[in-house]
């Protein structure tokens, strides 16, 4: 038989492993998209200072 205290120490230790993976993965996709806006503004930068000569 299974103590009470286990199982409620397994179900913290999944919740605590999703919420961690989940924020990971929050970083990772925000990293990627601040990225890719700062890409944009730097193309944009070139294309308006290519025109400006």
């Amino acid at each position: 038989m299974e103590s009470p205290f286990l199982s409620i120490l397994a179900l913290i230790a999944v919740v605590l492993l999703v919420g961690v993976t989940g924020g990971i993965g929050y970083l990772t996709w925000a990293d990627w998209r601040d990225r890719r806006r700062q890409d944009e503004e730097k193309r944009g930068t070139r294309r308006s200072t290519s025109k400006r000569k």
